[in-house]
């Protein structure tokens, strides 16, 4: 055989060895990567089995008139409208024994602007002296007690003059396994504190001041205590740890933890958003420039002839908010008429604050 024939023969073998070689690698290298590949798919569609299931499980409506409010000329669609969302917070745990009858223990406003990508979070005081329809003026938490969503939704209305398209009702134990769920939240305690749990056990509770990771219970406490400052902070502590969950559920390392954070929501939930408007709402999450912003309702606290405390909303602050969350919205501020609240709910409390 020639020498030339020889090299060729020597290269056709090398390349047959290369061919066969980088069968091999690629069969190392797609094994592992279906397997990837497969899992991810699987886990994505198991994921969207669950929150589909847990969205229907946690679906109620509010029993308005076309299921939309009375604030709006026609009803919204979260993928392409800014819309508002009210947050109830309540404890219907089993030892308390109020079942559907509970107070709100806590109440945020919270307004979703499509373009810019933002979210705004209103606290409104649990204490608020207000107008509640068809019951006259107490604490706003009452209106839950009253009426449930709907009764909550319409004096968040009346007060604010903004509507509200959708409502989610999260119980304690929502927030507690929230947390948990999301291996802990990062948070900043502001001061020393002593607390009883969830079940009402006493001094059961302790953190000391100082940025550290807070498990469920303890991420509650923080939620829930009001004797160390006041309800304006104690709303401003519960946009911070919102935020805190927010961030937390964003991150890479939660992905393999969404699992349990569905379960968690979706047994301890009621809201009128269907799955699909649901989804709609992971444009917010997944945008990296998104903008969580904080209000608050100025105001001053002290007890009224019948011996309550009560917090009293200043009007011009309620005013500002207002237009704020409306133009937020996207809605017209020519379309403002604060007279219910501001003539009549000033002279009630003016005449009735010790």
């Amino acid at each position: 055989m020639s020498n030339k024939n020889k090299n060729f023969s020597r290269i056709s073998i090398r390349k047959q060895k290369m061919k066969t070689n980088r069968k091999k690698l690629l069969l190392y290298i797609g094994i592992p990567l279906s397997v990837v590949v497969i899992t991810v798919l699987s886990y994505g569609l198991h994921l969207y089995t669950t929150a589909k299931d847990a969205a229907n499980e946690s679906f109620e409506k509010v029993g308005r008139e076309n299921e939309k409010s009375d604030l709006r000329s026609e009803s919204v669609d979260p993928i392409e409208d800014n819309v508002s969302v009210l947050i109830i917070g309540v404890d219907d745990s089993e030892n308390r024994g109020f079942n559907e009858k509970s107070r709100s223990d806590t109440l945020i406003l919270a307004t979703f602007n499509k373009e810019s990508g933002s979210i705004k979070l209103l606290s409104i005081p649990r204490d608020s002296y207000v107008n509640v329809p068809d019951h006259g003026y107490t604490k706003i938490n009452n209106a839950h007690f009253f009426g449930g969503p709907k009764k909550a939704i319409n004096t968040v209305e009346r007060l604010m003059n903004v509507p509200v398209d959708y409502y989610v009702r999260l119980n304690f134990e929502a927030f507690i396994e929230v947390v948990n769920s999301l291996g802990g939240i990062h948070y900043d305690v502001p001061f020393e504190i002593v607390e009883m749990d969830s079940q009402d056990n006493k001094n059961a509770i302790h953190l000391f001041p100082g940025l550290q990771e807070l498990n469920g219970e303890e991420a509650l406490a923080m939620a829930r205590t009001r004797k160390y400052d006041n309800d304006i902070e104690r709303g401003k502590r519960q946009q911070e740890i919102i935020k805190s969950i927010v961030k937390e559920a964003a991150s890479a390392s939660s992905i393999l933890k969404l699992d349990d954070l569905i379960t968690a929501v979706g047994n301890n939930m009621k809201t009128n958003l269907s799955f699909s408007e649901m989804k709609s709402f992971i444009s917010y999450g997944i945008n990296t420039n998104l903008s969580l912003s904080s209000v608050s309702l100025e105001g001053t606290g002290g007890k009224m002839n019948d011996g309550l405390w009560y917090y009293q909303i200043n009007e011009q602050s309620r005013s500002e908010l207002e237009k704020e969350l409306r133009a937020h919205l996207d809605l017209s501020i020519s379309d403002v008429n604060s007279s219910e609240f501001s003539s009549e709910s000033n002279e009630v409390n003016e005449s009735t604050i010790n």
